[in-house]
C-alpha cells in the first residue's frame, strides 16, 4: 500500500511520538519535497516541534505535475497542493491530510482521505495503541492542534472510550 501524507499528520505524530504507527497501518508513505521543507522549518523555528526530524521511513518524492484545478484554489497551501497531486500520480490509496479545504479538494479528486484521528483511530483497532484519548489530549495541549469538538465525541465513541 502507498500513501502520501501531508505536513501536519507527520508533524504531529512525530510530536506526540507516533510515527511509527504510519509504516505499521500503511506500508510505503511517500510525500513531496514541499511537505519535508514545510516539516524542517517548523521544527527549525516553532518552538512547539523544537527538536523533531523528519522520519526516516518517508520516501521524499518529486511532483510531475500539479493538479492545474488545485492551483486556482487559494485556501489550499502549496504543501497541501502538492501532496494532492503527488496521491492522484502515484495511484496512492489514501491522502494524510488534516486541514479542511484541503481534504475536500482532494475528496473531490476521488482521493480517499484519512486525518490523525483516523489514524489513531485505526492504530487502536488493530492493537498498535491502548487508547487514543490521552494521545488526542497531546496533540491538544502540546501541538495547539484544534479538533471539532463533535468529532472528538465521535471518535471516543468509536474507540469505545467514552
Amino acid at each position: 500500500m502507498i500513501v502520501v501524507t501531508d505536513t501536519s499528520v507527520i508533524l504531529n505524530l512525530c510530536l506526540i511520538q507516533r510515527a511509527e504507527l504510519l509504516p505499521q497501518l500503511f506500508g510505503k508513505i511517500i510525500c513531496p519535497p514541499s511537505v519535508r521543507a514545510e516539516f524542517e522549518r517548523l521544527a527549525k523555528y516553532d518552538p512547539r516541534f523544537a527538536g523533531l526530524f523528519f522520519p526516516e521511513f518517508i520516501e521524499v518524492k518529486p511532483v510531475g505535475k500539479i493538479q492545474p484545478e488545485l492551483g486556482a484554489n487559494h485556501r489550499i497551501h502549496p504543501g497541501e497542493i502538492e501532496a494532492i497531486s503527488l496521491a492522484l500520480e502515484s495511484n496512492a490509496q489514501a491522502l494524510l491530510i488534516d486541514e479542511r479545504a484541503g481534504r475536500q479538494a482532494a475528496a473531490a479528486l476521488g482521493l480517499q482521505c484519512i486525518g490523525i484521528l483516523g489514524i489513531l483511530l485505526q492504530a487502536k483497532s488493530k492493537r498498535l495503541i491502548e487508547s487514543v484519548s490521552p494521545l488526542i489530549a497531546q496533540l491538544e495541549s502540546q501541538g495547539q492542534f484544534w479538533m471539532a469538538p463533535g468529532l472528538v465525541k465521535r471518535i471516543l465513541e468509536l474507540a469505545g472510550e467514552t
